[in-house]
């Protein structure tokens, strides 16, 4: 079968969750500092609702899955539904019937997991997936007052964005330089998963990408549910990330 008539699941995955984990938005309003530049300072401002395929929901472990033909999967399985993540976005199926194993079904999509070995169906053809590893979800207990987390490496970063105001926190070039300013929402777009963020002060500019897919750490291979693209100091910094839910 042809790679183009198995891309089924990026085709398919494109209903994603539509509320997210965090509060509503505030305007942040701008002053001048004695140097004349401007300085944002957020009055009264509530962190942003994310969309809801940026986390986890319930489950405890995130499984990337290395499927054939040329096809990698994350899945997050919860009580009575699975969250998958692809390179093109994420999806809820609920639990149906199976013979053996577990079934997930939503319309034309479906997928059958059974120990480590999975199949994806729809109309389009058919995936046999693979589990090759896991990674743990992370929980509001593991990173207080943090609503979403990113990471990457060469050089080592990572952010956090706090869960009650909009504001952000770096570690910059393997924890040279720490960054805490706060952020305003230039795009966010809940059918996409996708979040776009920058400065709210003009002296320390960024901008932070997240979209919801399957991730894999660079040189862990951990599987995550969010691709992050982080621009700042003139650099293009890529790694993964996941929104913590309390």
């Amino acid at each position: 079968m042809s790679r183009s008539a198995i891309a089924v699941v990026p085709a398919l995955l494109g209903v994603l969750w539509l509320s997210g984990c965090a509060t509503g938005t505030a305007p942040v309003l701008e002053e001048r500092n004695g140097s004349g530049s401007t300085v944002s300072e957020d009055v009264e401002a509530k962190a942003p609702y994310l969309p809801s395929s940026l986390f986890v929901g319930s489950a405890d472990e995130f499984i990337g899955w290395s499927c054939t033909p040329s096809q990698d999967m994350v899945t997050a399985t919860q009580q009575d539904s699975l969250r998958v993540w692809t390179a093109h976005g994420g999806e809820e199926l609920p639990q149906s019937v199976a013979a053996s194993g577990t079934r997930y079904q939503q319309g034309e999509l479906s997928v059958w997991l059974k120990g480590d070995e999975g199949i994806v169906e729809s109309d389009r053809g058919r995936l046999e997936c693979e589990a090759m590893n896991r990674r743990g979800s992370l929980r509001r207990s593991d990173k207080p007052g943090v609503m979403f987390y990113a990471r990457g490496n060469e050089p080592g970063w990572s952010l956090e964005l706090a869960n009650d105001v909009p504001r952000i926190k770096m570690s910059l070039n393997y924890g040279e330089r720490s960054v805490d300013v706060p952020y305003r929402v230039t795009t966010l777009d809940n059918g996409a998963g996708r979040v776009i963020l920058a400065s709210g002060r003009s002296d320390a500019p960024f901008q932070l990408r997240i979209e919801a897919g399957a991730c894999f750490d660079d040189m862990s291979g951990t599987p995550w549910p969010a691709k992050v693209t982080l621009n700042v100091n003139g650099q293009q910094l890529r790694g993964c990330g996941q929104g913590i839910a309390p």
